[in-house]
């Protein structure tokens, strides 16, 4: 996907990867890029510092930011009109936003729902109200981001089962609507320097850190993945090798995850 004069909504697009693909994405020449964020005023602010100045006779070149709430899919679905009513069709719609509560099945299932709704659950009611628009047009592309842990099954139990779900969530997507025009890419990176990762303990961050990486190396590497098209875009080789041992031999592949669990 080229990035040029496209049309562009990132949810969670206040602060950490979000707001770094939102800033990668005006410089790629997107014409806008909507930064969605629940925090309104850090939307604001994000969008104003990225944005390009300069209008176009299609509309203005840059960012805006727009206050959402991603578990309440109503909203979700007026922000989808609203953009598409100003701005036009969405090209590329990134499902960003995530959270999570650490623990595991002792936590109440009010906790749970939140986890889900947010990293999951807000997937699905983007697509929901996306795929009939895409199908009409003959395509667009979701780029839905999961993790490392959707892949390898790390740290918090809600974090980890949503981001599983997303991972097969994007492929049923891909699978489904690839032949249709739907493009899918699905983001699962590993240890980053966002808020989420800074909110972890000291343990778990003295554990992943010397394979941090920042934010911006993130969107830059989101971009090569979106000109190739591909669906899983990793950010660490130590991911796809953890992939490749899992497929291997899972027996021997829970044992070395284990040794690394008793060390958080």
């Amino acid at each position: 996907m080229n990035l040029q004069d496209k049309v562009v909504v990132v949810t969670g697009g206040a602060s950490g990867i979000g707001a770094a693909m939102a800033q990668r994405f005006v410089a790629e020449g997107a014409r806008v890029v909507v930064v969605a964020d629940r925090d309104g005023a850090r939307a604001r602010e994000m969008a104003d510092r990225i944005a390009a100045p300069g209008t176009r006779r299609d509309g203005p070149r840059g960012a805006v930011a727009a206050t959402l709430d991603v578990a309440d899919e109503s909203a979700l679905t007026t922000l989808i009109d609203e953009v598409e009513n100003t701005h036009g069709p969405i090209d590329l719609f990134c499902s960003n936003a995530g959270t999570t509560i650490r623990g595991g099945p002792e936590l109440p299932d009010a906790d749970w729902r939140h986890v889900l709704d947010i990293n999951l659950m807000a997937h699905v009611h983007a697509a929901r109200a996306l795929l009939p628009r895409m199908l009409a047009r003959g395509g667009g592309y979701l780029l839905q981001t999961a993790s490392a842990a959707g892949l390898l099954s790390q740290f918090d139990a809600p974090y980890a089962v949503s981001k599983h779900a997303a991972v097969a969530f994007a492929e049923w997507l891909s699978i489904t609507y690839g032949d249709r025009g739907i493009r899918v890419s699905c983001l699962s990176p590993g240890a980053v320097d966002t808020p989420l990762l800074q909110a972890e303990s000291q343990a778990r961050r003295a554990l992943m850190s010397q394979g941090v990486i920042d934010a911006d190396a993130v969107a830059g590497i989101v971009v090569q993945g979106l000109a190739e098209e591909r669906f899983l875009i990793l950010t660490h080789d130590f991911v796809q090798a953890q992939v490749e041992r899992k497929a291997a031999d899972r027996e021997r592949w829970i044992r070395g995850m284990r040794r690394l669990h008793a060390q958080v």
